[in-house]
């Protein structure tokens, strides 16, 4: 559509078959190609794009902004069913239907227990030079009726990590495993292969957080120092 080469970076790469509603991406356009098509973009993006994609707003942003290193944090929601019927037809590309009652409470205890800075090695699928520690900011799992739901925040997430730590606490909330069991694991230095990844379809990216725009610069450093081996 700009008739120029176009590259995007994004805030974070999941998984095949997980959703988002929150995802974010910048590219480096000249001024002049961003001015003429910025009013019907939008509209031209929705013509071109397959029905699962919508591109939902557009900004110009400071030259500092990064999609990626500039994030302050990420934030996914896990969806289950754990009725007898499933999930309500309507939410069945976004919820895993469960087949046996979940004690959710236990899974609340077990979640808790993996908060704050840590080595998520045991949940992760490692990448060459990359670091596998983070900070989880939040974890929380919650009952509504037949829904489960698991709130998963941190400053980023490596590779399959919410659907490993979904899968952990799984393992809890039908009882195969203590509440102690998920935090045990951080103790490891390499992939658990007894902790279960989740299913794909019930993950959505829901939001990412950004600093300020005069703060830009500084947490984009700060996230590529972090990023390297540790």
């Amino acid at each position: 559509m700009l008739r120029c080469d176009v590259d995007l970076t994004v805030a974070g790469r999941t998984d095949a078959g997980v959703h988002a509603i929150g995802q974010v991406a910048h590219t480096d356009l000249d001024a002049v190609v961003f001015t003429a098509h910025e009013p019907k973009l939008l509209r031209r993006l929705r013509g071109v794009l397959p029905p699962d994609i919508a591109v939902t707003g557009l900004r110009e942003v400071p030259a500092a902004f990064d999609a990626r290193f500039g994030a302050l944090s990420r934030h996914y929601v896990y969806r289950l069913a754990d009725a007898d019927a499933g999930p309500p037809p309507l939410r069945r590309a976004d919820t895993v239907g469960w087949p046996r009652r979940l004690a959710a409470g236990a899974m609340a205890d077990a979640a808790e227990r993996l908060l704050g800075e840590q080595d998520f090695a045991a949940y992760c699928r490692r990448r060459a030079g990359a670091t596998t520690i983070r900070t989880l900011l939040a974890l929380d799992v919650a009952r509504t009726g037949d829904l489960v739901t698991v709130g998963a925040s941190a400053d980023a997430f490596c590779h399959s990590m919410v659907r490993s730590l979904v899968g952990a606490l799984l393992a809890v909330g039908e009882g195969r495993r203590d509440v102690a069991w998920p935090a045990s694991l951080l103790s490891r230095t390499s992939r658990a292969g007894d902790v279960p990844v989740a299913p794909a379809g019930g993950l959505t990216l829901v939001r990412v957080d950004y600093p300020a725009d005069d703060a830009l610069a500084a947490r984009s450093l700060v996230t590529r120092n972090r990023r390297g081996p540790r």
